[in-house]
């Protein structure tokens, strides 16, 4: 199981945040933005930190952490995985 460990590190336009994820010994870090927009239309009333932590649970399930981009947007996701909106309130609840 990948612990995922996802900080708002800032508040502006983009949201930007810190995300490690890590599994035994083995830790890979990520640096995230997220347009408010994005945020609002599809945040379902989470938090923003649960959004990112429900965002990379989406990935997790199909890829490996070693294989999630290093720096990226969240908007960028539905471009390599069509579903992401969609599936996006299950990762929510």
């Amino acid at each position: 199981m990948t612990a995922i460990d996802a900080r708002m590190i800032g508040g502006g336009d983009p949201l930007v945040f810190d995300v490690r994820l890590r599994e035994g010994e083995s830790e890979t870090r990520h640096r995230v933005t997220l347009s408010p927009q994005d945020f609002e239309r599809l945040g379902g009333g989470a938090d923003a930190e649960r959004f990112i932590d429900a965002a990379f649970r989406f990935l997790l399930d199909r890829e490996a952490k070693e294989s999630i981009l290093a720096r990226f947007d969240v908007s960028v996701i539905s471009h390599y995985f069509p579903e992401f909106e969609r599936k996006l309130p299950e990762y929510l609840t």
